[in-house]
């Protein structure tokens, strides 16, 4: 139930005019006018202004002009932060170091990505048996500014044949380029307008990927909310592939995928709504014209296919098993009713592998890693001894690979590699970085502190060892809590240079993610969402009544869903951090649904014209509509892209536009808004090192701390 009203008055901002009589002086920051317009949606009979409405067209002049604006102001700002440079040049400095990632084995030939350092994007190598690694894929040559990204990659049954999708300007649009793995000559025409995709291979004679129709108006914006699986057959024109899934009306779903199992027996096909729950169907490949099978006919619970042995299939599942188990159960009755238990559910949230012939049960105790190896007649072969306390991911191949490997990290510990045999279950380092941080000098320590309404949340600190707790630390407060996410120990470069520099960091699992469960999950969805922000808010309460740091001394940060908690948590308690930065945040929670594929996170926020009782909820939190006048807010950079085209940057203009026209007071409201740029995955290096030295700067600049030069 919704009205929607706009009058079009003039969008002509005073973007140029920096010394106009119609600029807000705060602390000698001269901000650009934004121009407001007569616009309003009314819900439920409640009419809700939007005076930045004109800031979603993202195609618009105006609103270049107004990011052209912004970022003056910025970067000027920025620039006359005296240690900007040390801070930039330290971050480059301990970022410059090689990494590589766990290699894989296709038809024989070694697999492996590796960067030097600098590099804007990692490289993919390739290494036949005795000879040295051969560049196979550079993605810093698919374009000048190192912003063309490579995404997915895949390769058909035999190796002969890889397919991989490339991003541009960090789109979520990808384009799928097919080449002969031994020559590396492109076979066929490129494929375009994919977007959400795997790629994935039926023997040598094509490819299941999935996409949107391209939308009216703006790419980056205009709602897509009809996801389809295709075929592609190799040697046709895309305008040839088969519809799959998709295309009926019984068939819209927001997200839909495809995967063939490993022996080509049979295809899965997942159909969601949103970003929690799934549909689930099977077709048979040995069968010529099969049908699509339903294996799960409700959204109530996610369940994805893990591997088969002949007609026996094995999945993960969340339904009736909140921390997720294993079930099997035969191809010809696939239907929930005839699963059966295969690794029960236990207290810790799972997510298993397979590799070597065995399944690898990945359980995450309090955020932190365990691993269990099972047999597929379902018999504990042994817990497998990790490096440390930390994160593993990665571990999995093959049915037929003889070693397999995994990478470990914590907050304190950079990636490394290690190798393992599956049959005896030993492991040994197969691979470590060598950078320039002293490691053993900094502690993590979990504690749990108690939230709003009593619940136990657990929070991981880490610090350079010795520090004392005096209050005067300076802190960085990171949170998600949402979709089910699970934030896990993982070392951060950005985050080493502040921890050298005396910063704690401090990282929440808060309710809305998946640490513990679809439970835990649930308690921060919705009518519930409230929640988490209560978490982060005790969080900050926790770090400051432990003396590990003061208001003057906390900032908070979170991206996307995380930029959202930090926008709520900035609007909701201001006078409790000193500076905030939310990223790339969905922070119009009245219209967050209206973008790309926002509509599928309504399991997570539910929507305005869901209920009166959801529309008022939302309003209460959603940061752009609780910016009050004459509040004094913590020091704020809104950081965005300007192509995001998941959450767009509409929502981080409208915050910015808001805090510049209500903040009373001398903190700065800053918007650092990245050209040529999207959500974050595929940001070339040379961007993130340069953000990340404006974030640091900003955070000791605005608590008052000097930084000495080296």
């Amino acid at each position: 139930m919704k009205l929607v009203t706009i009058c079009a008055t003039s969008l002509i901002c005073a973007v140029s005019c920096n010394n106009s009589t119609d600029t807000k002086q705060s602390d000698k920051i001269m901000y650009p006018e934004t121009q407001k317009v007569d616009s309003s949606d009314t819900y439920f009979g409640t009419t809700v202004s939007d005076p930045y409405r004109w800031l979603e067209n993202d195609r618009s002049p105006e609103t270049e002009a107004w990011v052209k604006a912004q970022n003056t102001v910025t970067f000027d700002y920025l620039s006359k932060i005296p240690f900007r440079e040390t801070l930039k040049n330290r971050i480059s400095a301990l970022w410059n170091y090689e990494k590589v990632g766990a290699p894989f084995y296709e038809n024989k030939v070694k697999y492996f990505y590796k960067n030097n350092g600098l590099q804007n994007q990692f490289v993919l190598y390739s290494q036949k048996e005795n000879n040295e690694p051969t560049v196979f894929l550079d993605p810093n040559s698919f374009s000048t500014d190192g912003t063309t990204s490579l995404g997915e990659l895949s390769f058909s049954k035999s190796g002969k044949i890889a397919a991989y999708s490339i991003s541009e300007g960090g789109s979520d649009w990808r384009k799928i380029i097919i080449i002969d793995a031994e020559t590396k000559n492109i076979l066929e025409d490129t494929l375009i307008d994919v977007k959400f995709s795997g790629i994935s291979w039926k023997g040598e004679e094509g490819f299941y990927y999935s996409s949107y129709d391209k939308p009216k108006g703006s790419e980056l914006s205009a709602k897509t909310d009809q996801h389809k699986l295709y075929y592609h057959k190799l040697g046709t024109p895309q305008k040839n592939d088969q519809l799959i899934f998709g295309g009926k009306a019984n068939e819209k779903r927001r997200y839909v995928g495809g995967s063939v199992t490993e022996d080509d027996k049979y295809l899965f096909i997942s159909a969601s709504e949103s970003t929690s729950g799934n549909e689930l169907y099977i077709k048979n490949l040995t069968i010529p014209n099969s049908p699509i099978v339903k294996m799960v006919d409700n959204f109530d619970s996610d369940s994805y296919v893990i591997d088969n042995n002949e007609s026996k299939l094995f999945l993960i599942t969340n339904f009736n098993a909140p921390n997720k188990k294993i079930i099997t159960v035969d191809a010809e009755k696939p239907q929930q009713s005839n699963w059966v238990d295969f690794i029960p559910e236990t207290e810790n949230v799972l997510d298993p592998s397979t590799g070597g012939g065995y399944i690898f049960a990945h359980y995450m105790k309090d955020a932190v890693s365990q691993i269990k190896q099972f047999d597929y007649s379902g018999k504990l072969i042994r817990e497998i001894e990790l490096p440390g306390i930390g994160t593993v991911s990665g571990i999995g191949g093959k049915k037929e690979d003889t070693t397999l490997y995994y990478s470990f990290t914590n907050y304190s510990t950079p990636e490394s590699i290690y190798s393992m045999d599956p049959k005896s279950g030993k492991s040994k380092m197969y691979w470590s970085p060598k950078i320039d941080f002293k490691s053993d000098d900094y502690e993590s320590k979990q504690v749990f502190y108690t939230s709003k309404d009593g619940t136990k949340v657990p929070m991981i600190i880490t610090y350079k060892k010795g520090i004392k707790l005096d209050g005067k630390n300076p802190t960085i407060l990171y949170g998600y809590g949402g979709f089910n996410i699970s934030l896990t120990p993982s070392f951060n470069i950005t985050n080493a240079v502040w921890m050298e520099n005396g910063g704690i960091y401090a990282v929440a699992n808060l309710r809305g993610g998946g640490e513990y469960g679809k439970k835990w999950h649930d308690a921060g969805t919705q009518l519930k969402k409230q929640n988490v922000f209560d978490d982060f808010i005790a969080a900050a309460e926790f770090l400051i009544k432990e003396k590990y740091t003061s208001s003057n001394y906390l900032a908070i940060s979170g991206r996307s869903n995380g930029g959202l908690l930090v926008g709520a948590c900035m609007t909701q308690r201001p006078e409790l951090y000193k500076v905030a930065f939310p990223g790339v945040g969905v922070l119009d929670m009245l219209r967050y649904h209206t973008f790309t594929a926002g509509a599928g996170w309504a399991y997570d926020y539910g929507t305005a014209e869901q209920s009166k009782e959801m529309f008022e909820y939302l309003k209460k939190y959603s940061p752009v509509h609780n910016v009050q006048q004459g509040v004094k807010y913590p020091s704020t950079m809104v950081l965005t892209g300007d192509h995001d085209d998941r959450v767009v940057p509409a929502h981080s203009f409208k915050f910015a536009a808001e805090l510049q026209a209500k903040n009373d007071g001398t903190n700065p409201t800053l918007i650092r808004i990245e050209t040529n740029a999207g959500h974050g995955a595929g940001t070339p290096v040379s961007k993130l090192i340069e953000a990340n030295a404006d974030i640091l700067s900003f955070a000791f600049y605005n608590m008052g701390i000097e930084l000495k030069k080296p």
